[in-house]
């Protein structure tokens, strides 16, 4: 069936509860590439209790179960297998604790017609049970056939990156069992376990999980362009532009605009782009 927009466009997602603590943070942080060299004290504070701190991406973790709501959403009829994760925002009212609680409440905020398939953008609120929002994310999913229902075509691409060689760039390594270590943070696809599954999706074996690339290419941000500090972080958006095989290292080029820090990232082995249209902004920056 065609997307039907007076159903799906504002519909809620049923309220879903999170809670998190030290060891989730720890886990997450590890699985996006933290801890190397072990004994680096900057590392040691993204995987050792003591001086803790949470990498701005982590804020995509409590959110996802609500943003996969979307299967379930009345008027959006589609094969889970054809939905792609376009991109990712994330929006921060500060530094994220280390443990916590939040609720989070997702709504169906766009939808729009790319022809071939259909954009749906979820966004997540997460606040505290008394009410206090602690952050946000807008997650853009795209469903592969379900284009043409004469919806709007949408904004163009936003935060393309300068025209001008990068201020920096980071070579973050990933493991063999990258992939295998970020799904402990709930994302449990088989895409990203089970080399059979991943040949039904056309891939040699699985690939990383694009969340799991974001939150490297965020951290290479955060250590090159913010010395660590991830307070300083106020957002951070990105685009997927393609897969990441576990092992690749995750080459991530750094534009520092005063403002923001732009970024964009690829495969070394196989030059292939892996994030684009990504940016951070700063702490009192809209």
């Amino acid at each position: 069936m065609p997307i039907d927009l007076e159903k799906a466009l504002g519909a809620r997602i049923p309220d879903q509860e999170y809670s998190w603590d030290e060891r989730d943070v720890i886990l997450y942080q590890l699985s996006v590439g933290a801890g190397v060299p072990a004994t680096d004290p900057g590392e040691l504070e993204y995987c050792y209790e003591p001086n803790l701190k949470v990498l701005p991406s982590f804020g995509s973790i409590p959110a996802f179960g609500s943003m996969m709501g979307v299967a379930a959403v009345d008027g959006l009829d589609f094969n889970l297998a054809m939905l792609l994760h376009g991109e990712q925002e994330t929006i921060l009212s500060g530094a994220l604790p280390t443990t916590g609680t939040v609720v989070n409440r997702a709504r169906i905020s766009d939808i729009f017609d790319k022809g071939k398939g259909a954009l749906v953008i979820v966004e997540v609120v997460s606040e505290t049970p008394d009410g206090v929002e602690l952050f946000r994310n807008r997650a853009s999913v795209f469903l592969r056939g379900e284009g043409g229902f004469g919806g709007d075509s949408g904004p163009p691409a936003a935060n393309t990156a300068p025209d001008r060689s990068p201020d920096d760039v980071v070579e973050s390594a990933t493991l063999e069992q990258q992939a295998l270590l970020y799904r402990l943070n709930g994302d449990n696809n088989p895409l990203h376990a089970d080399p059979a599954f991943a040949a039904l999706g056309g891939f040699d074996r699985p690939i990383l999980h694009g969340l799991c690339s974001y939150g490297v290419v965020c951290k290479a941000a955060v250590d090159s362009a913010f010395a660590g500090d991830v307070a300083a972080v106020a957002s951070y958006s990105a685009r997927f532009a393609g897969a990441v095989l576990p092992g690749d290292t995750i080459v991530t080029s750094l534009w520092d605009e005063g403002d923001a820090i732009y970024v964009a990232a690829h495969s070394k082995e196989r030059e292939t782009p892996v994030i684009t249209n990504g940016v951070l902004r700063a702490s009192g920056q809209s």
